[in-house]
């Protein structure tokens, strides 16, 4: 493998993450905007079944803490480094 070739793949999936990334932003404005305030409990089947869709699993420890921070009114941001 040439030097750099972790700089040139970064560059090459780099916009496809972001893509990504823009999916998961509109899915926690979503769920934020319709939820805020709602118990856990109710958001995290819904947050379970729109994290499916956008194409990705999710551990329940994971699912709590961010239904916790949609129920608190929190803005969650997804970023791409």
């Amino acid at each position: 493998m040439s030097p750099g070739w972790e700089k040139e793949l970064e560059k090459a999936i780099r916009p496809a993450m972001k893509d990504i990334a823009f999916d998961y932003q509109k899915m926690f404005d979503y769920l934020s905007r319709r939820y805020k305030g709602r118990p856990v409990s109710e958001i995290k089947p819904v947050l379970k079944r729109e994290w499916s869709r956008v194409g990705g699993s999710i551990s329940d420890p994971e699912l709590t803490d961010y239904a916790t921070l949609i129920s608190e009114g929190t803005r969650i941001q997804m970023r791409v480094k």
